[in-house]
């Protein structure tokens, strides 16, 4: 990549490009009376920027524009060989990777490869040796690379870079230290935030600016559309809802808090829930297993579910049930138009969707929900590393 904009971002043509780029991922190609008419400037002023991003290898001239009558205009779009975005989803004990072009199109997507992330430095060193023996394998060079999307569960602050998660110390924000490793700008970020932005950009609620995402995997969490925008709130840590103290379990959280929505509405609950009904004895395809080796996976239960296992379909209704009463408060909050079920649990799909809209339709307000769809990620477990892959490159363009 040729020395660009990026380098100096606060001037009014960085500005303009920056929109012009804006426009070109969220609706597609343009040509330049279009681009003069959106951004209200000058046709010269509008040339002589798309040269310059052509130059810098941002846009690309896509021909000429199919008309009905007289002289047809040149159409600009995205770059796809302006450089690659590696995007990476690190959950408790895997990793999924996707690696896409500037244009955003996936050029390589791996789900679920064993890795076991700790709070070290040499641990996110050797994920770095990792992403970079990934690439090598795809023979996309570290030059190629543009930027670096790694999404952590926890609180993230997109500000200064830190984890506190997966903090390894106070001198440097995490981000820094991982860009010093890859050679690359690297975006950090939290993984329901990144698969809400994901979803919203390639999913099924692309078109709608009020968007939801619930994020149930083994603990639980939340990313937020609103106006069309991700919402980070003050300090960026908004979307917290697993730790909503709704319930009265007397369940000890993670975080040290007691009757959060995550011990009785995730995937560490159901784990829960079940091994503490198999200790009482009750019936299950899991009994055998449970009984001889004294545990089980959350994989084996949610196998069992695909199996029409009793316990387990009763258990993720239960689940369903908690988070869908915490959905209707959700709703009646924020008046979505679309509430999308992601996550590790997604895949119990209607075990989770029933109890759901069940909870939903008994304690949210009929005015406010009739216009709030329920669906789940189409996505599905893309949604992390491609949403970590979509936002570094909007980072990187400085649209977000």
């Amino acid at each position: 990549m040729k020395a660009s904009f990026l380098n100096n971002i606060e001037g009014k043509s960085s500005i303009l490009k920056q929109k012009i780029l804006g426009l070109c991922i969220n609706d597609g190609d343009y040509s330049i009376a279009e681009l003069s008419k959106e951004l209200n400037t000058s046709i010269p002023t509008i040339t002589k920027l798309v040269g310059e991003l052509i130059e810098e290898g941002f846009l690309e001239d896509r021909g000429k524009l199919g008309t009905s009558g007289g002289r047809r205009p040149s159409i600009y779009g995205l770059n796809p060989s302006a450089g690659y975005i590696v995007g990476a989803d690190i959950r408790r004990s895997h990793i999924s990777i996707a690696v896409v072009n500037f244009k955003g199109n996936i050029i390589d997507y791996k789900d679920d490869i064993s890795f076991s992330l700790e709070r070290s430095e040499e641990s996110f060193r050797s994920l770095c040796l990792f992403l970079k023996d990934h690439l090598s394998r795809l023979e996309i060079s570290s030059e190629q690379v543009l930027a670096y999307g790694i999404n952590l569960s926890g609180r993230v602050n997109r500000e200064t870079g830190y984890s506190f998660s997966y903090f390894i110390g106070e001198d440097k924000p995490l981000s820094s230290i991982l860009e010093e490793m890859l050679g690359a700008p690297v975006f950090i970020e939290n993984d329901s935030r990144a698969m809400a932005y994901g979803e919203y950009i390639c999913g099924d609620s692309a078109t709608e600016p009020h968007m939801l995402f619930i994020n149930v995997s083994w603990g639980l969490g939340m990313g937020m559309i609103i106006d069309g925008k991700l919402s980070y709130g003050k300090s960026g840590f908004s979307g917290e809802i697993g730790h909503f103290p709704l319930l009265d379990n007397g369940q000890i959280c993670h975080c040290g808090k007691v009757g959060c929505l995550e011990t009785g509405a995730s995937g560490s609950a159901l784990y829960r829930i079940v091994t503490e009904k198999l200790r009482e004895g009750k019936a299950s395809v899991l009994s055998e297993k449970f009984n001889r080796e004294g545990e089980l996976t959350l994989d084996d239960i949610l196998d069992a579910l695909k199996e029409e296992d009793v316990l387990a379909i009763e258990t993720v209704e239960e689940i369903g049930a908690t988070l869908g009463r915490a959905i209707a408060g959700l709703i009646n909050i924020f008046n979505p138009g679309v509430v999308t079920i992601g996550g590790w649990l997604s895949v119990a799909e209607e075990y989770l969707l029933l109890p759901i809209k069940s909870a939903i339709n008994k304690h949210s307000l009929n005015i406010v929900s009739k216009d709030s769809a329920i669906r789940f990620s189409k996505l599905g477990k893309k949604a992390g590393p491609i949403g970590a892959c979509m936002l570094s490159r909007s980072k990187l363009l400085g649209l977000l």
